[in-house]
């Protein structure tokens, strides 16, 4: 515990620090994509990983998240902070919702229904006008913050403190009486109830969690673009890759989705960069694919057998 709160600690700084080294705003946007990957990824796994529920509605998550930041920066011009709090809480709320309708259902009867949700909000929000509606909205954001050059540094090191929050959220629960439950639940959901594991409350407490960090990763989404349209804050993209990169991590361990939305979201940009960002859907399938066939257990797993068969 000790060496994680250092790691964090020295993370945190090194975030702060960055303005005084590196002006270009490019690799602010990139810090910035990185980090919400690693939350999306890393509350993700607390459900679909931990207890072995797939969500497939993770945009649904994230888009409220977004939606609840940007109505209340319309409404009140409520900085960052607190639209990351409420969009937070609005998302959590939703995944208590979601999860009193739907984690009575096992398998892929549960997926399906996560996928409906998406489609019930996406639909919501395209009639709703105070939020653009289908046309988006444009979002003023502000020019300069306090000991940061410029708003986009901001956003990078507000993306770097959730991530740091949710990395931690997720060791906690890994390595408490909520882990051990969530795991038994993947294990064998029947067993664990006759052994007396409360399955459904713990299951409640997973989506609430996942829900509420997806929509604190969502939060300053329009932010970043001054702009923010359903078909973008409701993208299959955002399920797709919350999804790919715990299995290319691996799902049994908190670091598992870190090192996954790294190595995925690097590529990504690369491949953004040279190629072309339409790409990137085909990069997240190529490599699901192949970590699904020869790695199930990710890349954690490989490391594992490797240093079973060093000793």
């Amino acid at each position: 515990m000790r060496n994680f709160l250092i790691g964090a600690a020295v993370a945190l700084a090194c975030a702060a620090m960055l303005p005084m080294l590196v002006q270009a705003e490019y690799y602010y946007v990139l810090g910035f994509t990185v980090m919400q990957l690693i939350i999306m990824a890393t509350a993700w796994n607390i459900l679909g990983g931990f207890a072995g529920y797939v969500n497939f509605g993770s945009g649904a998550f994230f888009a409220v998240g977004a939606y609840t930041a940007v109505s209340l920066f319309k409404a009140f011009a409520l900085p960052l902070g607190l639209q990351v709090l409420a969009g937070a809480a609005m998302a959590g709320l939703l995944g208590l919702g979601v999860g009193l309708l739907t984690l009575r259902l096992r398998g892929i009867f549960f997926s399906i229904a996560t996928i409906a949700i998406t489609i019930i909000l996406e639909t919501v929000v395209l009639n709703w006008s105070y939020v653009g509606g289908a046309k988006g909205l444009p979002i003023l954001r502000p020019t300069e913050i306090p000991l940061f050059g410029n708003y986009t540094q901001w956003l990078f090191f507000v993306m770097v403190v959730i991530a740091v929050a949710a990395i931690a959220v997720a060791r906690y629960i890994q390595m408490s009486w909520i882990g051990r439950g969530l795991r038994a639940i993947r294990d064998n959901e029947g067993a664990a109830e006759c052994s007396g594991v409360p399955t459904l409350k713990l299951k409640l407490v997973a989506a609430t969690i996942s829900g509420a960090l997806m929509g604190a990763a969502g939060a300053p989404y329009a932010m970043l673009g001054s702009f923010i349209e359903p078909g973008s804050a409701f993208s299959l993209t955002h399920a797709v890759n919350a999804l790919a990169m715990p299995i290319i991590g691996g799902t049994a361990h908190w670091l598992g989705p870190v090192i996954g939305a790294v190595l995925l979201g690097g590529v990504q940009q690369v491949v953004t960069v040279t190629i072309s960002s339409e790409m990137n859907v085909l990069v997240v399938g190529v490599m699901l694919v192949v970590f699904v066939v020869a790695a199930p257990e990710g890349i954690l797993g490989l490391l594992r057998k490797f240093s079973q068969k060093r000793t």
